[in-house]
């Protein structure tokens, strides 16, 4: 009863349209059995203190990530553990470097994480292509499941991922951030919308 109290299940359960969901989810807890049941659409990363209307540089977005590591590994949900950030892997001459590199725990797998600034293009999901079949063939142990990619970026295009992607695919994710929660109105329109 304490429990319920202090997760505002009362409160999810009134709200809720699919009460029976919030019930079972309320006694089980949130399970991660596939990879989609970990990455959210959008993360919210306010904990920056990063300003909407100013221009930063994928360096400085990962540097702020970095610096409230804290908070980050909170935003993507249970079981994250920090890797590396910049991890090199080299291959013909050429190297190349994966922004964030996370494991998790729950699901026994890399989560790489690649930072834009801008809208999604076809060659932010090719690069993240490359990073993962990399992990999947050269790091990752046999007993590990397949390497997970997000592509974190301020404007994704449904169009882009689906065309660029195989059909079957569900190891390579775009999300978008957003730097701030939307306020009342803007909060009002998207209802609406809905």
């Amino acid at each position: 009863m304490f429990l319920w109290y202090n997760s505002s299940l009362y409160e999810r359960l009134a709200l809720s349209r699919n009460k029976k969901k919030v019930k079972q989810l309320s006694k089980k807890g949130q399970l991660l059995q596939h990879p989609h049941d970990l990455i959210k659409q959008p993360y919210i990363l306010e904990f920056l203190g990063l300003k909407e209307e100013t221009v930063y540089s994928e360096s400085e977005l990962e540097t702020a990530i970095i610096n409230r590591i804290e908070h980050f590994l909170l935003e993507l949900g249970k079981g994250f553990l920090f890797e590396a950030r910049q991890k090199r892997i080299s291959f013909e001459g050429d190297d190349y470097f994966v922004d964030l590199v996370f494991y998790n725990r729950l699901l026994r797998c890399f989560v790489l994480v690649d930072l834009k600034i801008g809208k999604l293009t076809h060659k932010d999901i090719g690069q993240m292509q490359m990073y993962v079949n990399y992990f999947d063939r050269k790091i990752k142990m046999n007993s590990e499941n397949n390497t997970l990619g997000i592509v974190l970026c301020k404007q994704s295009n449904r169009a882009v991922v689906e065309f660029t992607l195989p059909e079957k695919q569900k190891q390579i994710f775009a999300r978008e951030y957003k730097l701030y929660l939307p306020g009342k109105e803007e909060l009002k329109k998207q209802i609406e919308n809905v």
